[in-house]
C-alpha cells in the first residue's frame, strides 16, 4: 500500500497507473460485448444453468467469463499464452529459434513476432472450435441449444474473424501496458480476468443464494486458508539459492576489467505456473472428448467417474505426476546449465571451489535438480489445497480459487508491486541528491 501511495504522488507513475486502469476498463467492457450472430438472452440462460469444470472452464477462467458468454474477447489471453509456450518449446527442436534466442534483443524481437503470428493462427483455430461446439450444444454440456440461430457458413466466418480480431486487440493492449504502463501487460490482464470472478464466488460461499443457503463458517475458513496460502506463496517465490560467482581480472588494452564478486540467483520455483496449467489442460481433454461420445459407452463412463471429478483418486494421482514431470521438463528448457557455464567461462567467471566448464555445468545441474524437487513439492502443496478443501468442507464448485489461480494472483501481484517500487525509487533519487546538495551548501 505504501508503494502505491508513493507511486500516485509521482506524476509520471500516476499517468502510467491511470493508463493501465484505462486499458483494463476497455478489456472488461469487451468481455461483455456479445459477438454478432449470438443470441445473448439464450447465452445468459445457458451460463446460469451449466457449470464447466473441464478445459472449457479453464479457458473461461483466463478469459474472465467471456468465453461462455461468447463475447468478442471470448478467447481471452489463452492463444497468446499457448503461442508463447510453444515458441519456447520449439527452441529445443528448431536450431533457428535457439540461434535467435542467443542473439539478444534483436533475436528476441524476432521470436516475439513469430509468437504474434502463431497467436493469430491459434485464435482462428480456437474460435472455430468454440463456435462449432456452441452450435452443437457441447459447449454448455448439452444443457441448451440454439445459441447461434444462423448457422450459415458466412455468419460463422464473420464470427470467427471478429473473435480473432478481439484476440489481436487484447495482444496489442497487453503490449501497450508493458511499454507505457507498469508491469507485464499479459500477466496483468490474466490477473484481472481471474479476479473478476474471484470475489463474487468467494462472497457466494457466505451469502449463498439471496442470503438463504450460505455458510459464514465455511466462508471464514476459506478466507483464512487463502490468506495463509498467499503469504506462503509470496515467501517461496521470493526465495533464492544464490550461487557465488567470482570474475577474474582481465587486461583489455590499457584498462583492467573484472575482479568482482557476484552471485547467480536461482529460484525455487523456476517453472512458475506452467506445470499446473499444463496438467489441468491435459487432464481436461479426455473429459472434453467424452462429451462427444455416447454416455453408455464404457470409456465414456470411466472418464466421467475417474477424470471428470477433481476429487477422484485417478485425477489426483495423474495431476500430481504431471505437475512433477512438467516442473522438471519446463525448467530444463528455460534454464540450460551448459549455456550458463559457457557464458561464465567466456567472461572469466567461476564458482569458488568448482572448475570452469564441464564441472560448473554438472554442479549447476545438481543444484537445479535439488531445487526442482523442492519446487515440485511446493507446487503439489499449493495445487492440491483446493481439492482438500472441497473434500473437507463439501463446497464442490463453489470454491473460488484453485492452485493455478493462487499462483497467478500472488505471482503477478508481487511482480507488479516490485516493478512499481523500483520505478518509484528511480524517481526519488533526484530528491535525495537535491537534499544532499542543500545540506552541503548549508554547511
Amino acid at each position: 500500500m505504501r508503494t502505491l501511495i508513493q507511486a500516485f504522488k509521482t506524476k509520471e507513475l500516476r499517468k502510467k497507473i491511470l493508463f493501465v486502469f484505462f486499458i483494463i476498463i476497455i478489456y472488461r467492457i469487451g468481455s461483455f460485448i456479445p459477438t454478432p450472430g449470438v443470441d445473448y438472452k439464450v447465452v445468459q440462460q445457458c451460463v446460469a444453468s451449466s457449470s464447466s469444470e473441464d478445459f472449457v472452464g479453464l479457458v473461461n477462467l483466463f478469459s474472465g467469463g467471456a468465453l461462455l458468454q461468447l463475447s468478442i474477447f471470448a478467447l481471452g489471453v489463452m492463444p497468446y499464452i499457448t503461442a508463447s509456450i510453444v515458441v519456447q518449446l520449439l527452441r529445443v527442436v528448431i536450431p533457428r529459434f535457439e540461434a535467435l534466442h542467443k542473439e539478444g534483443q534483436s533475436g528476441e524481437a524476432k521470436l516475439t513476432q513469430y509468437t504474434r503470428y502463431l497467436t493469430i493462427g491459434l485464435a482462428l483455430l480456437q474460435s472455430t472450435t468454440i463456435l462449432v461446439t456452441a452450435r452443437s450444444g457441447a459447449l454448455f454440456n448439452y444443457s441448451c441449444s440454439q445459441v447461434i440461430p444462423d448457422g450459415s457458413v458466412w455468419n460463422l466466418v464473420v464470427m470467427v474473424l471478429i473473435m480473432t480480431g478481439g484476440t489481436g486487440l487484447i495482444m496489442w493492449m497487453a503490449e501497450l501496458i508493458t511499454d507505457k504502463g507498469i508491469g507485464q501487460g499479459m500477466s496483468i490482464l490474466i490477473f484481472m480476468s481471474i479476479c473478476s470472478g474471484f470475489l463474487p464466488q468467494l462472497w457466494t460461499i457466505g451469502w449463498g443464494t439471496n442470503g438463504t443457503d450460505g455458510n459464514w463458517l465455511k466462508f471464514g475458513i476459506v478466507v483464512g486458508v487463502l490468506l495463509v496460502i498467499f503469504v506462503f506463496v509470496d515467501f517461496v517465490e521470493l526465495c533464492q539459492r544464490r550461487i557465488p560467482v567470482q570474475y577474474t581480472r582481465r587486461m583489455i588494452g590499457r584498462k583492467m576489467y573484472g575482479g568482482s564478486s557476484t552471485y547467480l540467483p536461482l529460484k525455487i520455483n523456476m517453472s512458475g505456473v506452467i506445470p499446473p496449467i499444463f496438467a489441468s489442460s491435459i487432464l481436461a481433454i479426455p473429459t472434453l472428448l467424452a462429451q462427444f461420445g455416447n454416455s453408455e459407452q464404457s470409456w465414456v463412463v470411466w472418464i466421467e467417474n475417474n477424470l471428470a471429478s477433481t476429487t477422484s483418486v485417478w485425477y489426483i494421482g495423474l495431476y500430481a505426476l504431471m505437475i512433477v514431470f512438467f516442473c522438471f521438463f519446463y525448467t530444463s528448457i528455460t534454464f540450460n546449465p551448459d549455456e550458463t557455464a559457457d557464458n561464465m567461462k567466456q567472461y572469466g567467471g567461476f564458482i569458488p571451489g568448482i572448475r570452469a566448464g564441464r564441472a560448473t555445468s554438472a554442479y549447476l545441474s545438481y543444484v537445479m535438480n535439488r531445487l526442482n524437487t523442492v519446487g515440485a513439492v511446493y507446487l503439489l502443496f499449493v495445487a492440491l489445497i483446493p481439492t482438500v478443501l472441497i473434500m473437507a468442507l463439501q463446497i464442490n464448485s463453489q470454491l473460488p480459487f484453485g492452485g493455478t489461480t493462487i499462483l497467478i494472483i500472488a505471482g503477478v501481484g508481487l511482480d507488479t508491486l516490485r516493478q512499481a517500487k523500483a520505478q518509484t525509487e528511480q524517481f526519488q533519487y533526484a530528491g535525495f541528491l537535491f537534499e544532499d546538495n542543500a545540506k552541503a551548501s548549508e554547511k
